[in-house]
């Protein structure tokens, strides 16, 4: 489990992040159109996934703006952002702020992605939602990236995530 904070004050999460270098585990997640969506949908291309707790807040929003601009200029490469928000809610976000670069997904239905990455918060005034990070996976499948952020308040070191692809 890592330990992170949320205004200061620590908060658990459910694990650690998938290792650099390990194969990047599968997940189920759910689209806009409540289909499903896995990991191996995405096999042949980079993938970044953006995770958050809602979309709902400043910084969580602010990531995806983020990651829409950075990502718009990178070949073979999705952004993937991650919440526990309802598809609708991630879809009208995008739509709303006219993002297209970055694909929304849902994890409401089950604990299927946070377990498997560890994001998922076990304590504090966020417990259920997921923490935020960055986990970068190549076309082969493997993590090439990954930042759990520290501070559920602060935005995730984009360049870093980023240059791992160049």
């Amino acid at each position: 489990m890592a330990q992170i904070t949320f205004k200061g004050n620590p908060v658990n999460t459910s694990g650690n992040l998938p290792e650099t270098g390990s194969k990047a585990p599968n997940f189920k997640l759910t689209t806009s159109d409540l289909s499903e969506k896995s990991l191996s949908d995405y096999k042949g291309k980079n993938v970044v996934l953006n995770i958050f707790p809602s979309v709902d807040t400043g910084v969580c929003a602010q990531s995806v703006r983020t990651f829409n601009e950075k990502v718009s200029s990178a070949n073979n490469t999705v952004v993937l952002c991650v919440s526990k928000d309802l598809p609708f809610a991630l879809s009208r976000f995008c739509a709303a702020e006219g993002l297209k670069n970055v694909e929304t997904l849902s994890d409401f239905k089950t604990d299927d992605f946070s377990q498997s990455y560890g994001v998922k918060m076990i304590d504090g005034p966020l417990n259920g939602l997921l923490s935020r990070a960055v986990v970068v996976i190549n076309p082969e499948g493997e993590v090439v990236y990954n930042e759990q952020v520290p501070e559920i308040g602060q935005e995730p070191d984009y360049e870093n995530a980023l240059n791992v692809l160049k």
